[in-house]
């Protein structure tokens, strides 16, 4: 099942604390990249992140769950919880790989 455009503007309001916040739609999912950086996804109306160090030392009772068939298990994160929700997407940055430039 996609998900919802509706959840995705959830997902966007309660991350409006952060500058730099972007999505692309991918195959009826939502990509999330903050500052540049993939931090995670939207898959069947679950706000997922990728499980760097960060994101498990701050969430360390939150479920793993696969994205889609096929896929390494990620952090599912409780986007009610606005605070502690940007406070780790902004811990996570730094251990998230640099941005690769694309060539022309």
């Amino acid at each position: 099942m996609p998900s919802s455009k509706e959840y995705l503007a959830f997902v966007l309001e309660q991350l409006s604390g952060l500058e730099q916040i972007s999505f692309r739609a991918m195959m009826g999912e939502y990509v999330i990249y903050y500052r540049d950086k993939v931090i995670g996804g939207i898959y069947d109306n679950r706000f997922l992140l990728k499980p760097v160090s960060s994101v498990v030392a701050m969430m360390p009772d939150a479920a793993r769950e696969i994205p889609y068939p096929g896929a390494k298990a990620m952090i599912h994160a409780d986007i009610d919880d606005r605070e502690l929700t940007v406070s780790v997407i902004q811990a996570m940055y730094d251990a998230l790989p640099a941005v690769k430039k694309r060539k022309k």
